[in-house]
């Protein structure tokens, strides 16, 4: 991921990782926060109704840096730019973000043979996607690629890389990726554009076929998710020194996302200050209790003690 001005990220993951890659339980912290902390009452933001929201912190060496992650029930399953997997239970209750396990699981992603990743540059995980068959779909910047992964424990497996991927910036790659609701996956880069797009691809039994997204100002693509609908809602996110962070979250509806297409997302919501907000990069979807649309947003803290790993719950109208 590219901190567009975050500052450089603390290797804290790459110093003190467990030498094992076997997954270990350490404690997960919690900690509620509020959608405005200058004004606590406040609940509402663009299209969004907030849920609920925590700070996660864990003593677990290698903690942070959450890049993407995907929800397996109440398990949610993460991924780090410094080549980690994490799992803990999310507890959403009566459609509110009512807590997390207090139990971490972790270790690292492997390579083809069976080894830990090893160097930063191959350790970038920034996107994931589930295969109807089965299995995660990961995308690494940096070395850009794709591995499949039958399992998040177990070894990765060689999967086709997008035509052309291998001129995006070194930290503009694959950032969003997400199945569709017929089984093929939507990915995008951050900074590999042209005339005010950036290039995506979607993966069918025939490949990967391109297409762009347009973007608008400075917000990049940093993640995306299925919709309980068929649309596709993506975030996205850029950082000034004047605002600090802005995410902004948008809905491509269905039919956009074709071969050869023009991604040109509906705006949802622009999250920035007094907005409790941080480096959002990854977003879930799933149906609340009374029908309504979940949106689950996980921030990327970089290993930098000045930012926080939000996981915070919306209701879209």
């Amino acid at each position: 991921m590219k901190k567009r001005g975050l500052g450089s990220a603390l290797s804290l993951g790459l110093l003190l990782w467990p030498a094992t890659s076997a997954a270990g339980a350490s404690l997960l912290e919690s900690v509620p926060v509020p959608l405005d902390a200058g004004d606590p009452a406040r609940t509402r933001v663009g299209r969004l109704e907030f849920r609920g929201g925590l700070a996660l912190s864990s003593p677990q060496a290698g903690f942070g840096g959450l890049s993407d992650f995907r929800l397996d029930g109440r398990r949610l399953l993460a991924v780090s730019d410094e080549g980690g997997r994490f799992q803990f239970e999310v507890r959403i209750e009566n459609g509110r973000l009512a807590g997390v396990g207090s139990a971490l699981e972790g270790g690292m992603l492997l390579d083809t043979t069976g080894s830990e990743l090893d160097g930063k540059a191959n350790q970038d995980a920034e996107s994931m996607a589930p295969l109807p068959g089965g299995g995660y779909l990961v995308g690494f910047e940096q070395r850009h690629r794709v591995l499949r992964y039958p399992d998040l424990a177990g070894p990765a497996q060689a999967w086709p890389t997008p035509p052309g991927l291998e001129g995006a910036p070194r930290n503009g790659g694959l950032e969003a990726m997400t199945a569709l609701a017929d089984g093929r996956v939507l990915a995008l880069t951050e900074e590999l554009e042209a005339d005010g797009h950036v290039a995506g691809w979607i993966w069918d039994k025939d490949g990967w076929a391109p297409l762009r997204y347009r973007v608008e100002g400075d917000p990049r693509p940093a993640g995306a998710a299925l919709l309980p609908n068929g649309d596709v809602v993506v975030v996205e996110r850029s950082y000034s020194p004047l605002t600090g962070v802005t995410a902004r979250l948008r809905r491509i509806q269905a039919g956009q996302v074709v071969p050869g297409g023009t991604l040109a997302g509906e705006l949802l919501a622009e999250l920035r200050r007094p907005i409790t907000v941080d480096n959002f990069e990854a977003i879930e979807a799933l149906r609340g209790p009374a029908g309504e649309t979940l949106l689950l947003l996980l921030s990327d803290d970089n290993f930098n003690p000045l930012q926080r790993t939000l996981l915070l719950l919306f209701a879209l109208d």
